[in-house]
């Protein structure tokens, strides 16, 4: 004790304020961050803190002061955005963030019975009316739902353009306690045909018990299906969208790097025809490839498309701007030919 220097004793417990962590951890997702990513909120370091992740140096206990070499070894984890969805839950804004969603659609999402909040929070909103409670919802529900909802179809829902009614709008609602799949339904959310499920069921003993239905057409609770599936590695959460990197030569030969988010190819059926790439780049982005690519006019060439997981694909080629506008959500889409 005597040989401790007590000046690093009091720089190894000197916390960082819950603001100061949420900001590294939000820049250790990307910069800037992928569509489908909200930025690490303050509050969100206390669930972090209370989930055992992080120690509570002190302060309010809803933004805590913490270590910075924790939160420093927190955001270099590889699975820091799965970490974040099973430990954070989300306010509706941040959900329709995490959904990829305008935040109508997410009202749409609840009203349906789809999801359900998991906590409340009261919020100071100060002149606007004081203290207002805000419901709280689970971040991995949340990004389960196109898993659970397969028949909806999600990239049209987040491409809605503002002031247009998507198709969340005309479903109707869960009946409460109808919120039940049969053996099809299962088969759909694992993507496996209805006899692997059925297989399933006979030779595992904790498969779910059928809730309703009948012994020809079983029907089961979503929920703990989708938590059984979760449990033996049939179906995983999706961490969020897939980032590509798109290479292109200008007219004097330079190369540029750009930033897809989300990015989709559509192949030509025939060799005649065009193929497209779109994807959510950043408006800087979108900026820097309008000035290399005129609308209507081959005005830059494809050196390389990638995408984690994938080979690269190298491919010769011009290319031009076919589609671009910002949807309801406020993301920017841009359609390359």
């Amino acid at each position: 004790m005597e040989a401790a220097d007590p000046e690093a004793v009091r720089a190894a417990l000197r916390g960082i304020e819950a603001g100061v962590a949420a900001d590294r951890l939000t820049e250790a997702l990307g910069v800037p961050l992928p569509i489908l990513r909200p930025r690490v909120t303050a509050s969100a370091v206390g669930h972090l803190v209370r989930a055992g992740l992080l120690v509570y140096l002190g302060g309010d206990p809803q933004f805590p002061l913490v270590h910075p070499d924790q939160v420093a070894a927190l955001a270099r984890r590889r699975d820091l955005p799965a970490v974040l969805d099973r430990c954070v839950p989300l306010g509706p804004d941040q959900a329709a963030v995490r959904l990829g969603v305008r935040r109508s659609d997410f009202d749409q999402v609840v009203r349906l019975g789809w999801l359900a909040p998991v906590a409340t929070v009261g919020v100071d909103f100060k002149r606007q009316g004081g203290v207002t409670t805000v419901s709280l919802y689970d971040a991995q529900e949340i990004a389960l739902l196109e898993v659970v909802h397969p028949c909806v179809d999600w990239r049209a829902v987040r491409t809605v353009l503002a002031g247009r009614r998507s198709q969340l709008a005309g479903l109707d609602p869960v009946a409460p306690g109808g919120d039940r799949v049969l053996l099809a339904g299962v088969a759909r959310i694992a993507r496996v045909g209805r006899a692997a499920v059925v297989n399933w069921r006979r030779r595992h003993p904790d498969f779910p018990d059928p809730v309703a239905g009948t012994d020809v057409h079983p029907q089961f609770d979503c929920r703990a299906v989708v938590a059984w599936l979760l449990a033996h590695d049939k179906i995983g959460v999706p961490a969020g969208p897939t980032l590509a990197t798109l290479v292109l030569a200008g007219a004097g030969g330079a190369s540029h790097r750009f930033r897809l988010d989300d990015p989709w190819l559509a192949l030509a059926d025939d060799a005649g025809g065009e193929d497209a790439l779109s994807g959510w780049p950043t408006d800087e982005d979108a900026g820097a490839m309008a000035a290399l690519v005129a609308a209507g006019e081959f005005g830059a060439v494809l050196r390389r498309l990638a995408a984690p997981g994938t080979c690269p694909l190298a491919v010769p080629g011009e290319v031009r701007v076919i589609d671009r506008f910002r949807s309801g959500s406020g993301g920017l889409r841009l359609t390359l030919a």
